[in-house]
């Protein structure tokens, strides 16, 4: 269809492939993800600190759950979109900007999922744990996060959609690196064979972190259910 309409804003297959070829090529494509990956982990792992802490206290605690549960609820229900433009005019264009971003944008999903987590914990296992006075720590490694664990990935993979859209519109709007700047540069060129290139490479790099690096953390994770299965 697009070699019929032989239209520059449609490109066909082999401009694409051609414009992929280009950008990976020019060496700009690895320095630039990397970049975007950077803010990605810090800021995942912001999000995870908090949602971990969060999570926990409001599966344990009915007065912590009343206290967060309006604001995790209201942290779901807003788009990516509105985080990027709030971080941007809040921040500006240093570090702390993206990271807090995709925080705010992973955090919501993740706190939901290890609350979920932590309330069908058995109340058997929790009493057992406060008979022999576990201290916090060892319940922590040995209960609580070894329970939460199918949730913990659950929402990681949700937290990590997030934070992918949430970065790209913060690069776009508020810096001066990584993807989605790139994004915005082709964009202002008007090639659209540019914009789908780096689209493209961008979302097997995403495809390859989803089923190479998560699913096989996942595994590793939780293959001790496996063999109690057996």
């Amino acid at each position: 269809m697009a070699t019929s309409l032989d239209n520059l804003l449609v490109p066909d297959l082999g401009e694409i492939a051609k414009a992929v070829g280009d950008t990976v090529s020019s060496g700009l494509f690895l320095p630039e993800l990397g970049v975007t990956l950077l803010r990605v982990a810090l800021g995942f792992a912001l999000g995870f600190a908090v949602s971990l802490v969060v999570g926990i206290g409001m599966g344990r605690n009915p007065v912590v759950r009343r206290f967060f549960e309006p604001a995790v609820l209201l942290g779901l229900t807003v788009p990516s979109l509105v985080w990027a433009l709030l971080c941007v005019i809040w921040f500006g264009v240093g570090l702390a900007n993206p990271v807090i971003a995709v925080a705010l944008s992973a955090a919501p999903a993740l706190t939901l999922n290890i609350y979920q987590g932590i309330t069908s914990i058995s109340g058997d296992l929790i009493e057992m744990t406060h008979v022999y006075r576990f201290p916090l720590g060892r319940r922590l490694r040995y209960l609580w996060l070894p329970a939460v664990q199918p949730a913990l990935f659950s929402g990681a993979r949700i937290g990590l959609s997030l934070s992918w859209k949430v970065i790209v519109l913060v690069e776009v709007f508020g810096m001066s690196s990584g993807v989605g700047y790139q994004l915005n540069n082709e964009f202002g060129a008007q090639n659209v064979a540019g914009v789908l290139a780096w689209t493209l490479l961008f979302g097997v790099v995403m495809a390859i972190l989803e089923y190479g690096v998560l699913q096989g953390l996942e595994r590793y994770f939780t293959r001790w259910r496996k063999a109690s299965s057996v």
